[in-house]
């Protein structure tokens, strides 16, 4: 179809698509129902405009394209509506020198609709092409909140999440100003740290609120190679900075974390652990120690609680307490259980097995002599030294080094879920027997949180993953929070992740991620999930307790001494040097077989 040709001459007001504003005449909702077109008419039937004249000059910074109208709602619909948005204003609005002008009614970007003496911020999260509306667009919007307006300068404030008063269809949509922005993210006085810039601005702020993050548990979660590891530790410096008496527990598979906080954290390796064996209850004694399946399994679970009972209770410790029990944390000797398996092993009539008995005394006689256990079965951990223990893991007081990076990449692999399982109970078990006391949080934090809490279909029965769900359900009330970073959301535990209050969801690939992610997330933030898949690197979705509204963020840059190990190699840098390699084999064999780091 041809277009018709604009006869207005050049400097007259662009038409609106159907809209028929005038420059000289203010809008007004009728404005936008004196169509040029008549509905119907192929979207490509809208009038070639004529060049946008040079803005006025208005009283205030403001630009003539946030004063105009961009669009109009057609449909209410609960917290999510339908808005027509008129594709010459979005032209005109994509030159303006605002960041946040120029992306006005694209997907991601915000608008605001006045209500009375409120303006409504929404998010746009889905367009799409429509013959039957002036201006061509159809939009879905969700609503983020509201703020009043003052009356001498227009501005936004005292913004809060929710709608009191919905607009009717018809009220007038325009864009979102920096301005905006800065009083709608601006801190409500609360503690707060900074993480980045909010998108799209230059240099609008984002914050998170501590209390409400930390006090409702938080997920980082993004592919690998996206910055997840530099953002975590970025948030934990500052959180670190804020509060430089607090207590933060991190467990670190992969030993990344050490770099990044060795002038502000105590770390700790299966080289100065000390971990006493003693400290695991009797499910993680059974993990250990139980090495058969099925009924076996029971078998052997029944032989190893009378005999750790019975180890436990030959203590002085246990003399003077009275009565205790299989899952008290009460120092034993290891061949105190050893020999009480032998001697039970002495009083079976023929007509009985031994294989249970020698079963579990194999196991055991192995690990204590294998070195790669010392830092938790060692003979010199047998003194009761559970106080200074907790006191050292869990920063109380904490020095000036408020965190404990926990590097479990040199234990064996047959007992690391193990080993997390016993922090994260001793973290769960001092909060409730300390409660009389003044409480003192702890922020527990798990790298590759999916190996620990998998989903029913990954599960593997272990006790960490039990451990986890709990302290993700009932650790608030107790003063635990839990930081969760994953790279593979979707392998997580569901009701876990449904627990954390704060989502923090860099770039993430994977469809199935993706979906789980959206479904945890809150409904109000739908419009910027959908972004999640082209999220840059360092840039992140923030939604729930921890900030105002869902934001999209900009994390700042860290810097270099308090970046994680975790940096890509280069490999065509790293393959055009050439030199040492023997030296590095010899060294790295070495160390291979002394099973050292």
């Amino acid at each position: 179809m041809d277009r018709p040709t604009d006869t207005r001459g050049p400097g007259a007001m662009p038409d609106m698509g159907g809209y028929g504003l005038d420059a000289a005449q203010p809008a007004s909702v009728s404005d936008f129902h004196r169509p040029q077109q008549p509905f119907g008419e192929p979207a490509g039937s809208l009038r070639v405009r004529a060049p946008a004249p040079a803005p006025r000059a208005e009283p205030s910074s403001v630009s003539r394209n946030a004063l105009d109208p961009i669009g109009m709602v057609i449909e209410i619909a609960g917290s999510g509506s339908r808005i027509a948005l008129d594709l010459g204003r979005l032209d005109e609005c994509a030159g303006d020198t605002d960041p946040s002008v120029a992306l006005a009614g694209q997907v991601g970007s915000q608008i605001k609709i006045r209500v009375g003496n409120t303006w409504l911020l929404a998010s746009v999260r889905t367009q799409r092409s429509d013959e039957a509306v002036p201006g061509g667009i159809v939009a879905a919007i969700d609503f983020l909140g509201e703020g009043d307006e003052e009356k001498l300068t227009g501005k936004i404030y005292h913004f809060r999440r929710g709608v009191t008063r919905y607009p009717i269809p018809g009220a007038l949509i325009y864009p979102a100003t920096s301005a905006d922005l800065r009083q709608i993210y601006a801190s409500d006085g609360r503690s707060a740290i900074t993480v980045g810039t909010v998108y799209p601005t230059r240099d609008i702020r984002a914050g998170l609120y501590i209390d409400a993050m930390l006090g409702k548990h938080f997920a980082l979660l993004g592919s690998t190679g996206t910055g997840k590891s530099t953002s975590a530790a970025l948030i934990l410096h500052k959180i670190c900075e804020a509060a430089p008496d607090g207590h933060i527990v991190m467990i670190d598979p992969h030993g990344e974390y050490s770099a990044a906080f060795r002038h502000s954290g105590l770390l700790l390796d299966v080289s100065n652990l000390h971990m006493p064996y003693w400290l695991m209850n009797f499910e993680e004694h059974c993990e250990v120690f139980v090495t058969a399946n099925g009924p076996e399994a029971q078998e052997d679970r029944d032989i190893l609680a009378k005999c750790l009972l019975a180890a436990r209770c030959k203590s002085r410790l246990a003399e003077s307490m009275g009565k205790i029990t299989v899952d008290s944390p009460i120092p034993y000797l290891l061949s105190d259980l050893s020999s009480g398996i032998q001697n039970e092993m002495g009083r079976l009539d023929k007509a009985s097995s031994s294989a249970p008995f020698m079963r579990l005394k194999t196991k055991i006689d192995e690990i204590k002599a294998d070195p790669r256990y010392q830092f938790m079965f060692s003979g010199m951990l047998v003194g009761d030294t559970m106080a200074e223990f907790i006191a050292k893991v869990f920063r109380l007081p904490s020095n000036g080094k408020p965190i404990s990076i926990i590097d479990v990449s040199g234990v064996p692999s047959d007992i690391t879920s193990t080993v997390v399982a016993v922090l994260s109970r001793l973290v769960f078990d001092y909060a409730i027997w300390s409660r009389d006391d003044l409480t003192r949080p702890i922020l527990l934090v798990c790298e590759e949180a999916h190996r620990y809490v998998p989903n029913e279909k990954n599960a593997d029965g272990s006790s960490v993953g039990r451990i986890l769900s709990r302290i993700a359900k009932e650790g608030r009330k107790y003063g635990i929070s839990l930081g969760l970073i994953t790279q593979r959301p979707s392998d997580l535990a569901e009701g876990v992740l449904s627990q954390c209050g704060t989502i923090i969801s860099m770039r993430l690939n994977n469809d199935r991620d993706q979906a789980f992610v959206k479904a945890a997330m809150p409904e109000g933030a739908r419009g910027f999930l959908d972004s999640i898949p082209a999220l840059r690197n360092r840039e992140c979705i923030i939604c729930g307790e921890g900030v105002s509204i869902p934001v999209r963020v900009s994390f700042d840059e860290l810097e270099e001494y308090k970046r994680p190990a975790s940096a890509d190699p280069s490999f065509s840098e790293l393959w055009n040097n050439s030199g040492g390699e023997e030296e590095q084999v010899s060294r790295a064999v070495a160390r291979w077989r002394a099973q050292g780091r």
